[in-house]
């Protein structure tokens, strides 16, 4: 069973950055890919970045590339977005999910049902 809790979420003006955090439980935490995902008030949850277990590899949505990064520290079973450049349309909860395969790399790392485990979520609110 692994936990995951998201931190870092408040309000911001456009423009501005944050970074999220997302502290997994579990020793098995450094061979999981890791995703995170957003969802708007009356939207469907959306995927935002997906990291390899290893951190070598990355994705992002094309709506936040070039201004969002994800990264992972294995050593203390965190994960991170960096959020610069925010936009008001970039006001959601955020969530980080685990797929708990160990060492694998997803072809459909986009969908939210290929991860097994789930944060609590963090807000994250862009003002204009």
């Amino acid at each position: 069973q692994v936990q995951l809790v998201e931190s870092g979420g408040r309000l911001v003006q456009a423009g501005g950055s944050l970074r999220l955090s997302c502290a997994a439980s579990g020793r098995t935490f450094s061979t999981y890919a890791m995703g995170w995902f957003r969802q708007a008030p009356g939207k469907e949850r959306e995927f935002v970045a997906w990291i390899s277990w290893n951190g070598f590899s990355t994705y992002y949505a094309e709506s936040v590339k070039g201004r969002f990064t994800i990264s992972r520290d294995n050593a203390k079973n965190l994960v991170y977005l960096q959020m610069n450049s925010l936009k008001p349309e970039d006001t959601a909860v955020y969530y980080c999910a685990a797929d708990q395969r160990p060492y694998y790399y997803s072809g459909t790392y986009y969908r939210a049902n290929e991860y097994d485990y789930w944060g609590q979520g963090t807000q994250v609110t862009v003002s204009s």
